[in-house]
């Protein structure tokens, strides 16, 4: 009787194990999938953005056109270069992905400082409330990358410690790729006039 209630308890503790985590993996791939669908989403409502506001800066005559250029030309780059989350994994993958927004980034950011010389560009009502949108964007993007982060972290610590890496091995599941700082980004953009 003794015996058959510590097999009843060994068999309790291993079906407790087995139910509890046979989900986790899962559960946490489809939560990396999901703040990464936001990233994603976020940087699409940027570039919808984008060709308004060359748009709405192209009306002022004395424009300079190279920056209005360098904004195009990064917009269509970024817009070749696409990550699947099945390249979440791929450091690589991820890194080109980052260098592509992050040039789109740079490029804004250069724009706006020029457009602090045109008075009345600054003034333009549809120009502000693009400026707008377009900060407000950035800031949206900045939170789901931290989300984005987040999640990645729960992920890749349950699949890298116990019991975890016992579903990941079973899974095939891999650890994933996080955002790191484009090169350079720690220096403000040059503006030259």
């Amino acid at each position: 009787m003794n015996r058959n209630l510590w097999w009843i308890i060994a068999l309790a503790v291993i079906g407790l194990f087995v139910v509890s985590g046979v989900n986790t993996i899962p559960r946490l791939d489809e939560k990396v999938n999901a703040s990464w669908a936001e990233v994603q989403n976020q940087y699409q409502r940027r570039m919808d953005l984008i060709p308004n506001l060359v748009e709405t800066v192209k009306g002022f005559a004395n424009f300079e056109q190279k920056t209005l250029t360098d904004v195009i030309n990064a917009r269509a780059n970024a817009t070749k270069v696409t990550l699947t989350t099945d390249q979440l994994s791929d450091p690589e993958a991820v890194k080109k992905f980052e260098q592509a927004q992050g040039n789109v980034s740079s490029s804004l950011s250069r724009l706006m400082v020029v457009v602090e010389q045109y008075p009345d560009l600054k003034a333009n009502q549809n120009f502000l409330a693009l400026q707008s949108q377009l900060e407000g964007t950035e800031n949206r993007i900045t939170i789901a990358r931290k989300d984005y982060i987040e999640t990645i972290q729960e992920y890749n610590t349950t699949v890298r410690t116990f019991p975890g890496v016992i579903w990941a091995k079973i899974y095939g599941a891999k650890a994933k790729a996080t955002f790191a700082a484009t090169e350079g980004s720690e220096k403000p953009p040059t503006v030259k006039f």
